[in-house]
């Protein structure tokens, strides 16, 4: 099955909104159902850093550890999950639009099933499609609100 992807337009530069909504630590501002977010070692954005996210999924809070796979500011950013039955593998691209004063971000999440995983993955994947959708314009709103 394919990615859950997409795409909205923000009415901020670039390098500001790859800021929002690339830092973890920010998450839940933006991200409905994330309760926290713990730094790894080293507390650092920097490609290979993990993050353990306290997520809120059907009512039970389930922690997971991620790893920054890709980071080139203000353009790319992705993490993947390293444990747990679902792994989540996330994807953002910014790019400019209106002369550099907008953002069109592209969201890509995946998940990469492991176990007693693979049978919930099509639930998974079906949530995903609903609520995703609803972050991202929360971050939106959030970003253009200033």
């Amino acid at each position: 099955m394919s990615p859950v992807t997409t795409t909205i337009e923000i009415a901020r530069p670039p390098d500001e909104v790859f800021a929002y909504v690339t830092d973890p630590l920010l998450f839940t501002e933006w991200q409905n159902d994330v309760v926290a977010v713990r730094w790894g070692e080293g507390r650092t954005h920097a490609l290979g850093a993990r993050l353990t996210t306290v997520r809120r999924i059907g009512g039970v809070e389930r922690s997971m550890t991620q790893e920054i796979t890709e980071f080139d500011p203000p353009r790319r950013w992705a993490a993947r999950g390293i444990d747990g039955p679902v792994r989540p593998v996330a994807t953002i691209l910014v790019e400019p639009v209106a002369d550099g004063g907008g953002s069109r971000v592209t969201f890509g999440l995946d998940f990469d099933a492991h176990g007693i995983g693979v049978p919930l993955i099509a639930l998974v994947r079906r949530q995903a499609r609903k609520a995703a959708p609803v972050s991202y314009q929360n971050a939106k709103r959030r970003l253009e609100a200033g």
